[in-house]
């Protein structure tokens, strides 16, 4: 059993504190990822979980189990660090085979669980090649093989993929999702990386300056983001930000009012009330590009090209409004010079609306 519960969990450092009585459990089976910008807690929060950095308060409990004063080696965590930190002058098979180093198991039968791993892993055929004959990719599943030859309860991943090139990275999401399901571990993994935590997490755990603004599945966070600072962060492009007041019943877009048409909206959702000081947000994807005939979408937008990015299967075109600017996505097929004047709309549907106060959503 591998369920991973934190209870105002909070770390000092001296009189700065760097995560902030934060409240997760972490199912058995389950893959979590946090995520957010550097500095943020998300290490600190793994590392205190692996009992490398101590609580200062709170209470951790890894299968119903008080775990706050046990060293890591009586934790059965695994833990897989950016570096790899693998060694250099063993072989694949010595280095898979070093977290058994301490264990009473026999010869035969260490032998037998870094063959397995190996297999597991695809590494069979390099298991008496040294790290410098292997590519990043090769190296970062050795480093993954130690993890697992101990069987440990849960893996804690700190951002494992942020050395590898994009093409390694993609590869490796990918092994690591398929493993994942062959294992049906606990895993923890750390990223930045807003792709990685998308494609990889069964929940997602959004944190900002040492404490959780959300927790949720992937696509949970990305339609339904609880404040501004998620809605940014999740989903590329970043979602489109529009300063707004609410009047009678309408949205004053002050500056932007001349090129961003909402009188198709029928009603506004939530008692907002006027004079409210609001943000709107929309995904470049659920912008439409129109034409001439498409004008049955409630909200209009025009603006002017400023760039356009191909990015092969569509195109991300940068518009500039009277006051500001918006990304919007566009089928690959249509060519932009900059400065063309464009249509998109968007449904009702598709608009989010913050408080500009509290930046969280409201309705």
């Amino acid at each position: 059993m591998a369920r991973i519960e934190l209870e105002q969990i909070v770390k000092r450092f001296g009189s700065l504190t760097t995560v902030h009585g934060i409240d997760l459990t972490i199912e058995d089976g389950e893959f979590v990822v946090l995520v957010g910008p550097s500095g943020c807690g998300k290490s600190t929060t793994l590392r205190m979980i692996a009992g490398l950095e101590a609580i200062s308060s709170g209470t951790l409990r890894i299968g119903g189990e008080v775990v706050n004063d046990h060293e890591p080696k009586h934790r059965n965590i695994a833990m897989v660090f950016q570096n790899y930190a693998i060694y250099p002058h063993l072989t694949v098979a010595q280095n898979i085979g070093f977290g058994l180093y301490t264990s009473r198991l026999s010869k035969a039968e260490k032998q037998a669980r870094i063959r397995e791993t190996a297999r597991t892993l695809s590494l069979e055929p390099y298991l008496e090649r040294r790290p410098a004959a292997l590519s990043g990719g090769q190296r970062q599943r050795v480093a993954i093989g130690r993890a697992m030859v101990r069987d440990p309860v849960a893996f804690l991943f700190d951002e494992p993929l942020s050395n590898l090139d994009a093409q390694l990275r993609a590869q490796m999401r990918l092994e690591i999702k398929q493993l994942h399901q062959r294992l049906g571990s606990t895993i923890v993994f750390v990223t930045h990386d807003q792709v990685e935590a998308m494609s990889l997490a069964d929940r997602i755990v959004v944190m900002r300056e040492g404490r959780i603004l959300q927790v949720g599945a992937p696509m949970e966070l990305y339609n339904r983001p609880a404040d501004i600072f998620t809605a940014r962060f999740i989903g590329t492009p970043e979602m489109n930000m529009i300063d707004a007041t609410i009047g009678d019943g309408r949205v004053d877009l002050g500056a932007n009012a001349a090129a961003i048409d909402v009188s198709g909206l029928a009603s506004l959702p939530g008692d907002l009330g006027a004079g409210r000081s609001v943000v709107l947000g929309v995904r470049p994807q659920e912008l439409t590009l129109l034409n001439g005939e498409h004008r049955d979408f409630p909200i209009r937008i025009e603006g002017k090209v400023r760039v356009a990015e191909p990015h092969g299967s569509e195109t991300f075109v940068l518009l500039d409004l009277p006051a500001g600017q918006i990304v919007a996505r566009a089928p690959s097929t249509v060519s932009f010079k900059a400065g063309d004047p464009v249509f998109f709309g968007a449904t009702a549907e598709s608009l989010r609306i913050f408080d500009k106060q509290t930046e969280k959503l409201i309705g």
